[in-house]
């Protein structure tokens, strides 16, 4: 992490090369840590691949989304954007572990890229996050979800959860680093757990009440629900609303929105840590 061995490079080129080098040591940090403990996949999966079967096995025979939609083919993609979104409770966990242990603050104590720390974590957690995915598509075709949107609009659908992912690891480094402790890190579930269940993951919000359907269609877990379940080829029973028949946009904007409202803000708190 040092820079006493970028000799042949000055100004701005070195500063990038310096925080390239120093996000890239703590992105091995990262996965050489889940390398080694592999049951923190399995524990953080624990709840979608529940979700999943309660949905699908006990509750499925009793859910109608309207127009005759297979329920799999309509939950399987929310359980895709839920798992994105509750991640952030993983990375504000992780921040908070961080700080409590003097970690963070060895960081800023050593010759590094101001920078690396945060971006560091964002790495980790997308390619993290990737893995999830990967592992969480795997049981949906074992369970006998298909997408018939082709490869390249299955890709783009995938693109657009990581993208959700990559917005919200910015919350949970904003919250690691507000929480007082680790403990309070663990009740971030509170607020996890109604951003990801308000919203289309399970019910279209057309069949809310109105004041709740209105909340819901504008989460931004909804909109990359809705953009994903086209571009998977997989029913979308729709109320209409503007916000609905424009989920594919606001899966991008959501995110792009999110990100530059909350990085900067967890960029300052983390240079204003006191040491």
């Amino acid at each position: 992490m040092s820079s006493t061995d970028i000799p042949t490079l000055d100004g701005p080129e070195r500063r990038v090369h310096w925080a390239v080098r120093d996000c890239w040591t703590l992105v091995r940090r990262e996965l050489t840590h889940l390398v080694r403990e592999p049951a923190v996949i399995a524990w953080q999966l624990g709840f979608p691949i529940v979700s999943v079967l309660l949905f699908v096995y006990v509750f499925g025979s009793a859910m109608d989304v309207g127009d005759g939609a297979d329920y799999v083919s309509y939950a399987m993609p929310g359980m895709f954007a839920m798992t994105m979104a509750f991640g952030f409770m993983n990375t504000a966990m992780a921040v908070a572990v961080e700080k409590e242990r003097g970690v963070i603050d060895r960081f800023r104590s050593m010759p590094m890229a101001p920078s690396a720390v945060v971006t560091g974590r964002g790495v980790s957690d997308v390619l993290h996050a990737g893995l999830d995915l990967l592992i969480l598509a795997g049981i949906a075709l074992v369970i006998g979800w298909r997408s018939d949107g082709g490869p390249l609009a299955s890709l783009a659908a995938f693109g657009l959860l990581l993208l959700l992912r990559f917005a919200l690891i910015w919350i949970g480094v904003l919250l690691g680093l507000l929480v007082p402790n680790t403990e309070a890190a663990g009740n971030l579930f509170a607020v996890a757990f109604p951003f990801g269940m308000v919203s289309s993951v399970f019910t279209p919000p057309s069949l809310m009440p109105d004041w709740l359907g209105t909340i819901a269609m504008w989460n931004p877990v909804s909109a990359t629900a809705g953009a994903i379940r086209e571009l998977f080829g997989n029913p979308m029973p729709t109320g209409g609303s503007w916000i609905e028949e424009n989920a594919l946009l606001m899966a991008v904007v959501w995110p792009l929105l999110i990100t530059a409202v909350v990085l900067p803000l967890a960029i300052r708190k983390y240079q204003r840590l006191s040491g």
